[in-house]
């Protein structure tokens, strides 16, 4: 950049000094200048150039700006790692709360078939706010359970519910409930939605060996197994956000 503005003086010098001699050959004469020598506008231009050129090489500073940037990019990296420490804490907890609800879940499904075997009320030593609600549903105090283990669906009454959702706030919308857990307390709700029905109940096979043998006059009878469609829903008693939901064909 100087050598260009050095070359800029010269061409303008040279400029000069044929407009000089031009001058005192025939041109104005008031004017004198000097051969050589540029003329004061083109001084002050001269000079504004080399300023610029003086500070565009200047380079102090230029360690304060790179300091400035790496910051930045440092606490850029900080704050991608707080956030990904953060969320990944976060994940963890939802996928244990949800594990937990689901065996929540587990354990009323695990019920539900010991009432379907049991018929009725299964007993349970120890489960905590056991109540059957489908035993008496609407203003004719119609029994559902009932209904529901032993009828196919189509000939349920209009009282006993087979939708699939459930409301923990309608007694109509489940068939039981009772709660799980010390810690944390889970309440399960269960419902039968569909009943197939059949002709025997489960094989539990011969306690001893048979006291007759099958001959060719024997015709065994085919076992059809009843079918129960069943949904269960398990939330936490102080959270329902916690929850898992059970979809269960049952064979009995």
């Amino acid at each position: 950049m100087k050598r260009g503005i050095d070359e800029v003086i010269t061409n303008c010098n040279a400029m000069n000094c044929s407009s000089a001699r031009h001058s005192r050959e025939g041109g104005n004469p008031g004017k004198h200048w000097i051969p050589g020598q540029a003329p004061n506008n083109k001084l002050h231009e001269l000079q504004s150039l080399r300023s610029l050129s003086r500070t565009i090489s200047n380079e102090k500073g230029i360690a304060l700006v790179m300091v400035l940037i790496l910051s930045a990019i440092a606490l850029a990296i900080m704050a991608a790692l707080v956030y990904m420490l953060t969320a990944s804490t976060q994940v963890s907890g939802i996928q244990k709360r949800y594990k937990t609800a689901l065996e929540a879940g587990k354990g009323g499904v695990d019920v539900t078939f010991r009432l379907i075997s049991a018929r009725g009320n299964p007993n349970i030593p120890g489960l905590s706010s056991f109540n059957i609600t489908a035993s008496d549903v609407g203003a004719g105090h119609t029994d559902c359970l009932t209904q529901k283990l032993n009828s196919p669906t189509s000939v349920w009454p209009v009282e006993c519910s087979s939708t699939v959702s459930i409301n923990p706030n309608d007694q109509s919308t489940y068939d039981m409930s009772f709660d799980l857990g010390i810690t944390n307390t889970y309440r399960v709700y269960s419902k039968i939605v569909d009943t197939v029905n059949g002709n025997s109940g489960g094989d539990f096979g011969l306690i001893k060996s048979g006291v007759t043998g099958a001959n060719s006059g024997e015709i065994t009878v085919m076992s059809v197994p009843y079918l129960y469609s069943i949904e269960v829903d398990a939330e936490n008693r102080d959270n329902p956000q916690e929850r898992a939901k059970y979809s269960v064909l049952y064979e009995y």
